[in-house]
């Protein structure tokens, strides 16, 4: 029996499960030539028109471009440069509508050509001569990506590594009305085969297999006839059946090889490139032109002209209409992509980019809507249509249900959104529409699972990492402490630091003396500080009980008085009462004066028998501190005596005309300024308190009784005699009061 590459060799051609003969609606475009349509005032341009990420933009608004200049920079390996389709300015870069289903609008850069076309300058390549990676370096420069409708970019797929078995040209274009790929065999072969033959060059595979639908005779000849000088390059005419034209069912067709579940082509030794991929490798690598323009197939009855057209990428759909005369209708719709795979397009301005290969305006009858969808009747249509041998209606299910672990088990990944099932459904259900949303649910499901299992990974490696540390920190420690514990063996440290371990001890051995003091010291000041307080509560209680006897005596000497009435002194007259203080106060300072000049005509004169006078004047002369106490405490007693002399001279009846003669007599003796002697006896006291201050521990007794003699040297408390002098003046208020009233 002949091996696999013998039955291929030989011509033998397989075939694959389910599929559809939809009508192909084919020949009102494939009778004319290719079109050039004319550069149009604005080109809008999509910074990602391929699968993977966009480039970084290198150019700015205002600036103008070259054609062929690069607008954007491929720095990743899933991401293909932009390039400018002709010379012009760039007016701004802002977000438009996207060619997507979605129609979620991305970052498009706005050109407006100038009409000159003119091309940057230009460096073809001899691939014969040239290694494969600046081979691959071209075909990502010239931003080539797969035309047939995925945008794969095509250097990945170039630059595998790994052996290659069969190098497939997909040429079957198996989906109604698009014709693009059939016009472009018919008018450049050769130009595929040359981008082909680098292909090979870049994946050495054993045979090259051209896969072309029989409803495409011209261009299966024009195919046979270029690679007729190849060898290995072998032409493989397939039935018309839709999808033939999906990866892995072309694959089944022409080699009975089946791509494994959630496996690529690569890894069974296949590689799978379009038609016009090849074309535009060719002209990359031979021409250094990049991928600038494609064909695209025009088609539907409301085009007055259907036909292929060169267009610029960038080109808005409604340039493409209007010049293939169309001719709108109500609720029309107009279609990107063939009516199995297309979507329709949210308004006219979506441009076209390098994936479009066909824009479809069909009128109502032509291709009616979608109905309202019924529900399943489960007659497995379905399964029976689809070419991945799927079950539909459970992946509707469970895509209704939001099972995605259902999904996954049940193979949705494996769905090519071919639209076979929904176009047998007898209840117009739209399946391919909840495949693609559940699809989309997936991948974000998955894309979240990634990024918490790399979450997690980076924290592991982080804690590992800590961990690692303290442990190398430990470990170098560790290393120290021993390296040092060395050192003192050797060099007899243990010794110094006894030592200083000992110097420690001996200092804080001084140390607790010294606080033993200190604690001593505290302890004796506090005593010291208890006692002065005992004595000063015990001299405050004497004061107290002297206050008491001086109190106890006052009543005595003005025993002759009349007693006041206590209503007689609630009544008495405030004003009247200012007046009799002031006169009892001029009087005690004119009777301090009378006493003071006894006391100096005693020290002038003393009485030689007359011990007392002696006494006080040898205190005089001694200090004249002692000496002023001793002169107010006379003066004290001179007003008492002088108080006692009024009260009884005077008549009981009226007191008050015995105190006013007396005070006009004392007048009349001393005529002296009364301020002085307020001056004077404020002095006095001044010089008592500082004496008491100065020596608290003399101190000067007066008789209880009273001495009768004027120069009688009396030893007193000064603070004792203030209160004295306080009381006094208390009385003398209370007996002008009383005299008033």
């Amino acid at each position: 029996m002949p091996g696999l590459f013998q039955q291929i060799q030989a011509g033998k051609l397989w075939d694959f499960h389910g599929g559809i003969h939809p009508p192909g609606r084919k020949q009102q475009t494939t009778q004319k030539p290719i079109a050039v349509l004319p550069i149009p005032d604005r080109l809008y341009l999509p910074l990602r028109q391929h699968i993977g990420v966009a480039g970084q933009l290198l150019v700015r608004v205002g600036e103008r471009v070259l054609k062929g200049q690069q607008l954007t920079s491929a720095e990743n390996s899933m991401a293909v440069p932009v390039h400018a389709p002709t010379s012009g300015t760039v007016l701004s870069i802002t977000p438009h509508t996207s060619p997507h289903p979605s129609a979620l609008p991305e970052l498009t850069l706005v050109l407006e050509p100038d009409g000159l076309d003119e091309w940057r300058q230009r460096e073809p390549l001899n691939f014969l001569t040239c290694d494969n990676m600046t081979l691959l370096s071209r075909i990502q420069d010239s931003g080539i990506a797969g035309m047939g409708g995925a945008g794969f970019p095509t250097h990945i797929k170039a630059g595998l590594t790994q052996p290659v078995d069969y190098l497939i040209i997909n040429a079957v274009e198996c989906e109604p009305y698009i014709s693009a790929d059939d016009l472009l065999m018919q008018e450049a072969a050769t130009t595929i085969v040359k981008g082909i033959d680098i292909l090979c060059r870049l994946l050495n595979p054993k045979a090259v297999l051209i896969g072309i639908e029989d409803d495409k005779p011209i261009a299966a000849a024009a195919m046979m006839a270029a690679c007729s000088q190849r060898e290995h390059y072998y032409v493989r005419i397939v039935p018309t059946k839709y999808p033939s034209g999906g990866e892995k069912q072309l694959i089944q067709l022409l080699t009975n090889k089946e791509v494994p579940n959630g496996r690529r082509p690569a890894d069974i030794g296949i590689v799978m490139q379009n038609v016009g991929t090849a074309f535009a490798i060719a002209q990359a690598v031979l021409d250094d032109h990049p991928l600038l323009s494609r064909i695209v197939t025009v088609a539907g009855d409301t085009l007055n002209q259907p036909q292929n057209v060169l267009a610029l990428l960038g080109t808005p759909v409604s340039a493409l209409l209007d010049a293939c005369g169309f001719q709108s209708q109500p609720q029309q719709r107009v279609i990107m992509g063939g009516p199995m795979m297309g979507f329709t397009l949210p308004d006219l301005s979506v441009p076209v980019v390098k994936t479009t290969n066909c824009i479809l305006a069909p009128t109502a009858q032509e291709l009616p809507s979608a109905s309202t969808e019924m529900d399943c009747i489960r007659c497995s249509a379905c399964a029976d249509a689809c070419p991945a041998s799927l079950l539909p209606q459970q992946l509707l299910w469970y895509s209704k249900a939001k099972d995605n672990d259902k999904l996954q088990e049940y193979n949705l990944a494996d769905c090519i959104e071919c639209g076979a099932c929904a176009y047998v459904c007898p209840s117009e259900i739209p399946l391919v529409q909840y495949y693609r949303v559940a699809k989309a649910d997936i991948r974000e499901q998955q894309r979240e699972a990634l990024k918490a299992e790399q979450a997690k990974a980076r924290f592991e490696a982080r804690n590992a990492r800590l961990e690692q540390e303290k442990q190398e920190r430990q470990q170098r420690n560790q290393q120290l402490a021993a390296a040092r514990q060395q050192q003192q063996l050797a060099s007899g440290a243990n010794t110094a630091v006894a030592d200083a371990l000992a110097r420690i001890k001996a200092k804080q051995a001084q140390a607790a003396p010294a606080d033993e003091r200190n604690k001593e010291q505290i302890l004796a000041e506090r005593e010291l500080k208890k006692q002065q307080a005992r004595e000063y509560q015990q001299q405050k209680a004497q004061q107290q009980e002297q206050q008491q006897n001086a109190q106890q005596q006052a009543p005595e000497q003005h025993s002759g008085q009349p007693e006041q009435t206590p209503a007689a002194t609630d009544n008495t007259n405030s004003k009247a009462a200012a007046v009799a203080a002031a006169i009892a106060r001029a009087q005690a300072k004119k009777a301090a004066q009378a006493t003071e000049q006894q006391a100096t005509e005693q020290q002038v004169t003393p009485a030689p028998n007359t011990e007392k006078s002696h006494q006080a004047a040898v205190s005089a002369e001694a200090d004249p501190r002692k000496a002023a106490i001793a002169a107010a405490i006379a003066r004290a007693k001179a007003k008492q005596q002088a108080q006692t002399e009024n009260e009884s001279s005077a008549p009981p009846a009226s007191a008050g005309a015995v105190n006013k003669p007396a005070a006009e007599s004392d007048a009349a003796v001393t005529p002296e300024d009364p301020r002085k002697a307020a001056v004077a006896a404020a002095l006095a006291r001044a010089k008592a308190k500082k004496q008491a201050s100065a020596e608290p521990t003399e101190q000067t007794a007066a008789s209880a009784t009273g001495a009768s003699e004027p120069d009688a040297v009396v030893t007193e408390d000064p603070r004792k005699a203030a209160i004295a002098a306080a009381i006094a003046r208390a009385k003398a208020r209370k007996q002008a009061d009383s005299e008033n009233s």
